[in-house]
């Protein structure tokens, strides 16, 4: 077993790499400035670390070249330039030097000190791939897996992330389990697919643990273990994973294989949300709507739908237009209401649509408008939104926004009932009193017609935040 060096032995190399350089020798530059840059045998210091690799790069020394241009792209011990990073990785490519085809690649794929190009980007890692530079290969293998620089073609893409797995890439190994998940150039197989995750995952892939963990959580590839689900996604959550944070607050909010914790699921989907996890936002909203983990605060969860509500989550969405149509957690304000109803409802949420039905038949936050009330009731009730089948039968009743229709007022009302909504079974019942046979008759066949056009699994629960 190699000891390591003891302080006095790491100076002694330190003065005998100070004395070759200064004799001009290259290789004892390039060793001499990556002692000061990593700060082995003598104090860290990228400014002396950048003098010593200039010297060994001058003298044509390719390592020296390829750790200048990094030096350069990272504004290291040297003020930051992408131009005199670019022009040090080609010197050190063109001789061969694999790290650096992989960085000039890099250089190429971001378009910095040189115009983008995947198809230059692609040949330059392709020159370090074929060195066996394993995270060159992986990159070879995303060119081919998205397409950028060549036309996709996964088997090609699998066989290069293998290439690179079977070197303990774990980059690679992350991709070639995602190809046997999603079928992508090959069967789909989820236990390889774990079995790769799982090789990743021990070398600190926060991703890859997070993978490990769902698939211990729902049973994929392996047996379903929910304590093992959870210990792989605490790894990856502590390092800073969201998605892993949010399924951790999930599996605690839901007391999902381990014991129910609010406050810790708070802990979690705080975590996440801060990070811009939108379903831990919220998530977190409504542990604050319900006062779970931590006192009931209409504001805060206002906050944290509003987060999510920003970056296009309908569910947030409508709940924050039924904060503001009702005043809570901020003061009232219809117009704002609708505006956020509008946006679930573009979205096709059917709550939302019907809410913003409601508002322009009411003409609140809005121009009153049958018309729109009618079309965005019809949205709603075509999902089979009980509210709305109701609301719509109504319209149809009493002819408002539409021509008056008794039939297809009976039949939205008879689809209202059959999910359950109390008022449509009376409205049914007191339209019936006054129906012809003939006439409900023709009603139930509009009835039967509906639902041989949608099948129960489009059904969506009603919600009565706005009636």
């Amino acid at each position: 077993m190699k000891k390591p060096c003891t302080a006095k032995e790491g100076y002694d190399v330190y003065r005998w790499f100070l004395d070759a350089a200064e004799r001009g020798n290259p290789y004892a530059q390039f060793n001499l400035g990556r002692m000061y840059k990593s700060g082995d045998g003598v104090a860290r210091d990228e400014s002396q670390a950048f003098d010593w690799m200039s010297k060994a790069a001058v003298q044509g020394l390719a390592y020296a070249q390829n750790q200048l241009g990094v030096m350069y792209y990272y504004g290291r011990g040297v003020d930051h330039s992408d131009d005199l990073a670019t022009s040090w990785f080609r010197r050190a490519a063109r001789q061969g030097d694999a790290s650096a085809q992989q960085n000039l690649g890099q250089m190429y794929k971001k378009g910095r000190g040189v115009p983008q190009s995947d198809e230059v980007a692609l040949a330059c890692f392709c020159r370090a791939a074929e060195q066996g530079l394993p995270s060159a290969q992986t990159l070879v293998g995303e060119a081919y897996c998205n397409g950028y620089g060549v036309a996709r073609n996964y088997p090609m893409a699998l066989a290069w992330f293998r290439k690179a797995a079977l070197q303990n890439d774990a980059n690679a190994q992350l991709r070639l389990g995602l190809m046997y998940k999603h079928a992508l150039g090959v069967a789909r197989n989820e236990a390889q697919a774990v079995a790769w995750f799982r090789q990743a995952a021990a070398q600190e892939d926060p991703v890859a643990q997070r993978l490990v963990g769902v698939a211990y959580a729902e049973g994929l590839g392996v047996q379903r273990d929910p304590r093992r689900a959870f210990a792989w996604l605490l790894r990856a959550a502590e390092q800073e994973d969201a998605d892993a944070q949010f399924n951790l607050g999930v599996m605690l909010a839901t007391g999902n294989g381990v014991e129910q914790d609010d406050e810790l699921a708070l802990t979690w989907y705080r975590r996440a949300a801060e990070a811009g996890h939108a379903l831990a936002q919220y998530n977190l909203g409504g542990l604050y709507a319900r006062g779970r983990g931590v006192d009931r605060d209409e504001r805060m969860a206002l906050e944290w739908y509003r987060r999510a509500a920003e970056q296009g989550m309908p569910h947030a969405q409508f709940n924050v237009a039924v904060m503001y149509a009702n005043g809570h957690g901020v003061g009232k304000d219809d117009e704002l209401a609708a505006a956020w109803y509008r946006s679930a409802a573009e979205q096709g949420d059917a709550s939302a649509q019907n809410n913003l039905g409601v508002m322009y038949a009411n003409g609140v936050g809005v121009k009153r408008d049958d018309l729109q009330a009618v079309d965005w009731y019809g949205k709603a009730a075509e999902q089979g939104h009980a509210l709305a089948q109701f609301n719509l039968g109504g319209m149809y009743g009493s002819g408002r926004g539409v021509e008056r229709d008794p039939a297809q007022s009976f039949m939205w009302l008879t689809l209202a009932a059959q999910a359950g909504d109390v008022a449509a079974v009376s409205n049914r019942r007191r339209m019936a009193l006054v129906m012809t046979p003939q006439a409900i008759a023709a009603a139930q066949q509009l009835v039967r017609k509906w639902r041989d056009a949608h099948p129960p699994s489009c059904y969506v629960p009603h919600n009565r935040a706005v009636d």
